[in-house]
């Protein structure tokens, strides 16, 4: 069915199913929701061309995704993708994905963005004084960052979690359960999470008058073998740490299994609090002993960044330029007392 044949059948206007379809605000409510429900009854699906030539509007959201030998994915960055794409598919949006050399992406969020296949951009995995901001300020186009960029000025939109205020709630938990012993678990130290969650356990600890020492301090990508190998080494330091502080809950699988290797006690003997981004395959609840977590949905900021991108582009707005979320601490049994040695 096209755009003249629905037309007919609802006795309208090419124009205005068109204007329906795309949001306009003039056309009414019922008008709307009446050609919505034939849209679902008969499947129709707008031109894309034909939408853009009349709209202006190409109907996409544009990433660069790096990649290149040796760089690894990320399954984190597949679950904020999965929010993403579940309002895009609400709005009958797109994604156009430009792959780009991880050391060229500045020239390539600016080609994407030139090239008219794009209405609006996000960028993630934000660094401390990103250089990609400026060139986003630079456009004229909607743009969303998933995250911060620590040391800049803040002028821009986005969305983030507060990181720092979750690994100093979680580092408080522990030195109310009388640890003294801490270690971190981290991402790349050039990543602006890793540097606020870094942060937030230091200011913790400083209350205390307590430090984190560098050799207690781990900067990789988030996976369960850099957990494992992590914690193999804490664990062979002449004063092992008791506490555990872990930026993901797949480096946490390999953390455990390492405190499991060398016959301690999860809960007992270490004590270890994990960030929980909410993903489906790995649920914390459902370790062999449940962890402590510090949470927030990956998922739910990927839905969030698309309204508000999707949105500003249908000028359905206003919204918020920028949202801070905190994350929940939740308890269970990895954490308890201090080991009394």
């Amino acid at each position: 069915m096209n755009l003249k044949q629905l037309s007919e059948m609802l006795g309208l206007s090419q124009t205005t199913v068109s204007r329906a379809l795309n949001g306009y605000p003039e056309v009414n409510e019922a008008t709307r929701e009446r050609v919505l429900q034939a849209v679902k009854e008969t499947g129709y699906r707008p031109n894309k061309a034909a939408q853009r030539l009349a709209t202006g509007k190409a109907g996409s959201i544009g990433l660069v995704m790096p990649t290149a030998p040796g760089h690894q994915s990320d399954v984190h960055f597949g679950e904020f993708l999965a929010g993403l794409g579940e309002e895009a598919v609400r709005h009958d949006f797109h994604f156009v994905i430009m792959p780009s050399d991880p050391d060229d992406e500045v020239a390539a969020l600016r080609r994407l963005a030139i090239s008219g296949n794009v209405d609006a951009l996000f960028i993630a995995y934000m660094r401390a004084h990103d250089p990609r901001l400026a060139m986003l300020k630079s456009l004229s186009m909607p743009y969303v960052v998933h995250g911060r960029s620590f040391g800049a000025e803040p002028d821009y939109p986005y969305l983030d979690i507060d990181n720092e205020g979750a690994f100093y709630d979680a580092t408080r938990l522990l030195l109310q359960l009388g640890h003294t012993r801490f270690a971190l678990m981290n991402g790349p130290m050039h990543l602006d999470f890793a540097i606020r969650r870094r942060n937030g356990v230091i200011s913790a600890l400083a209350e205390r008058g307590l430090t984190l020492e560098e050799h207690c301090m781990n900067h990789a990508l988030m996976t369960d073998e850099q957990g494992l190998l992590a914690m193999e080494r804490f664990l062979q330091l002449p004063e092992r740490p008791t506490a555990i502080l872990c930026s993901s809950t797949v480096m946490a699988l390999g953390a455990i299994r390492a405190v499991n290797q060398a016959g301690l006690r999860l809960g007992d003997d270490i004590s270890l609090i994990a960030h929980d981004d909410v993903l489906p395959l790995l649920k914390p609840e459902n370790f062999s002993v449940p962890l402590t977590t510090t949470r927030s949905s990956l998922r739910s900021a990927g839905v969030r960044i698309a309204q508000r991108l999707i949105g500003t582009v249908k000028q359905g707005g206003p919204f918020p330029d920028q949202e801070l979320w905190k994350t929940e601490l939740i308890v269970r049994a990895s954490t308890g007392p201090a080991p009394q040695t």
